[in-house]
């Protein structure tokens, strides 16, 4: 156990969180995501089971800086229709965590071609439709 660190954040999660690199992406993916084929490594997909992806992001932000070098840093996948009520609880957290925040939305399956890139994927318990979201890693 280590202070100051929230229990959503595992260990495994935790050692990725800490082995990414500047420009690295990683994709909180709701349950209904293939997340066992959603990167090349299948080391690096990790699993939250249970666990909501506002309570991950939450707690990631709290570790985590998003990259301020391009055009966006948050990526998000777009609904054929309407707005996911859950982005709601993304743009308050992500906004509350100091960061500077720029959101990309995209259909399905660009999210899809961006998410096969992410260095790791948390495959979460999420049950909101089109939950997906993928983080891009700053400096310090």
């Amino acid at each position: 156990m280590l202070k100051g660190i929230d229990p959503v954040i595992s260990p495994e999660l935790l050692k990725i969180l800490s082995e990414m690199g500047h420009g690295d992406e990683i994709l909180l993916a709701d349950g209904n995501y293939p997340a066992q084929g959603a990167v090349k490594n299948m080391s690096l997909v990790t699993r939250a089971d249970g666990v909501g992806i506002p309570k991950l992001l939450n707690a990631i932000m709290k570790l985590f800086p998003l990259d301020t070098f391009l055009d966006y840093n948050v990526v998000l996948m777009l609904p054929e229709k309407g707005v996911p009520q859950i982005w709601e609880e993304y743009e308050k957290i992500l906004n509350d965590s100091g960061e500077i925040v720029r959101i990309k939305k995209v259909p399905r399956f660009a999210f899809y071609d961006l998410a096969s890139k992410s260095y790791a994927v948390v495959a979460s318990g999420e049950r909101a439709l089109y939950a997906n979201i993928i983080l891009r890693k700053g400096v310090i």
